[in-house]
């Protein structure tokens, strides 16, 4: 018998959703224990269904639901949720580089780390660079904003990543976001992409960087 916790992580993770410290701290600490995540996985093996996870292994593991074996069905799902990511890989990593860039971070973000629309909004419409990459950004048809304002195009951008789970709004009264182990787990998928097509994404970005500044 699951406990109400496990359930609601059971319902998260067949809804296609990621589990991790910021999203879910009560699941997220029950998956981490041995006797939780045992029960967790075996209901999910009755369903096909397998428990996967991306992190270090510390406070960055990020679970999620994957299939147990792969049949023509589970194939076509697997096959589109791929390329649903793939299309959006584009406009994900220029808002991350956009995000990074602006607030002078030194790695992009993960799991965790907040950003303050009201700041990032100010930086962007003072600066005529970021103005023109946002606008760039925000009419992907990832983020389907329309606006031709800095302002409706960055609050359309963070509704349309807190709709796909990419960031929290803990309190609905400020502008703070969260960003979450999805973020993680995209960044696991440009490795992926990048190891097997040879594509050397981290080259490319860290040319693109020093053409930036010359």
């Amino acid at each position: 018998m699951l406990s109400t916790t496990a359930q609601q992580v059971v319902e998260q993770l067949l809804r296609g959703q990621f589990i991790c410290r910021t999203t879910n701290e009560e699941g997220w600490r029950l998956l981490k224990s041995p006797a939780g995540r045992e029960k967790v996985e075996d209901f999910l093996g009755q369903l096909n269904r397998t428990l996967a996870q991306v992190g270090t292994g510390n406070d960055g593991d990020v679970f999620f639901c994957g299939y147990r074996a792969l049949n023509e069905s589970e194939r076509r799902v697997i096959s589109q949720q791929f390329k649903d990511i793939c299309h959006a890989l584009t406009p994900l990593v220029e808002w991350l580089v956009l995000v990074q860039e602006a607030t002078a971070q030194d790695a992009p973000l993960t799991e965790g780390a907040a950003v303050r629309l009201g700041e990032l909004q100010t930086i962007v419409e003072d600066t005529p660079a970021f103005r023109e990459k946002l606008a760039k950004i925000s009419h992907f048809r990832f983020f389907n904003s329309t606006s031709t304002q800095v302002d409706g195009q960055i609050k359309q951008v963070f509704k349309r990543l807190v709709d796909e789970g990419y960031l929290i709004r803990p309190n609905p009264d400020k502008q703070i976001y969260i960003a979450t182990g999805k973020l993680d787990y995209l960044y696991e998928v440009i490795r992926f992409i990048d190891e097997t097509e040879g594509l050397n994404l981290e080259a490319q970005a860290e040319t693109a960087s020093q053409a930036s500044l010359l």
